[in-house]
Parts: C-alpha cells; sequence; structure tokens
C-alpha cells in the first residue's frame, strides 16, 4: 500500500504515543507498504510550535527519512486539487494532506472523522 500520514499520526509514531493503534503502527510498520510524510506536516509542525501550541522533538524530517518514511513534496498540482475540494474542513494543512492524497492516490492515515467526508481512501 501507498500511504500518506497525517501530522497527528506521524507525532504519534515519533513519541511512541499509546494514542497511535495498533491497526495504524502496523501500516506504518509495515515493511511492504510506502509511507509518505508530507512536507505540509513539517510546515505544520513547525509554525505550530514557533506560536507555541505544539511541543514536538526537533529533527523530525531527518527522523523520519530515517525510520524509512519518504518525503512527499507540495506540487502545483496538489495546490491546484485544493481548488475542487468542497469546505467540509478548514484548516488548510488538514485540506492540503488531503489534496496530496487525491492527486496522488495515496491512503491517508488519519483519526480525524472530517476526513472522510472527502473523497479520499482513509485508513
Amino acid at each position: 500500500m501507498r500511504l500518506l500520514a497525517d501530522t497527528h499520526i506521524l507525532l504519534w509514531a515519533l513519541m511512541d504515543s499509546p494514542n497511535l493503534t495498533a491497526k495504524h503502527r502496523q501500516l506504518l510498520t509495515d515493511s511492504h507498504n510506502a509511507v509518505f510524510y508530507s512536507a505540509i506536516s513539517i510546515a505544520e509542525i513547525a509554525i505550530k510550535e514557533s506560536v507555541r501550541k505544539l511541543r514536538a522533538p526537533g529533527g523530525i524530517a531527518q527522523y523520519l527519512s530515517e525510520a524509512g518514511f519518504e518525503e512527499l513534496p507540495f506540487t502545483g498540482a496538489h495546490a491546484a486539487q485544493l481548488r475542487e475540494l468542497p469546505l467540509h474542513h478548514r484548516d488548510p494543512f488538514d485540506r492540503m494532506l488531503i489534496a496530496q492524497a487525491i492527486t496522488e492516490q495515496l491512503i491517508l492515515v488519519t483519526t480525524d472523522e472530517q476526513f472522510s467526508l472527502y473523497s479520499v481512501n482513509l485508513a
């Protein structure tokens, strides 16, 4: 499977949080799966840290790469997909992740129930 991990899933995996479900943990660690993290998630974490809404360890992108996750840059095609998304969800970071998953035909790994309002494959 080709998966895109939502930002909270990345943080939970990074911190080995009990919030990460057994199902999601198995998906992220299965060597048969290609697991991507978005540059958007790194930006979201950095912005939320800078305004003190979040505390996260440094070097997240390096850790994710070392753990076998693949970086997914945000492209013009992803940006164009945003125009097609209905406004079910107003969080711009989440909308960009949804656009990436749709454009790249990835399964989005999340616990955010609002994502199910979109035509995106979820796990």
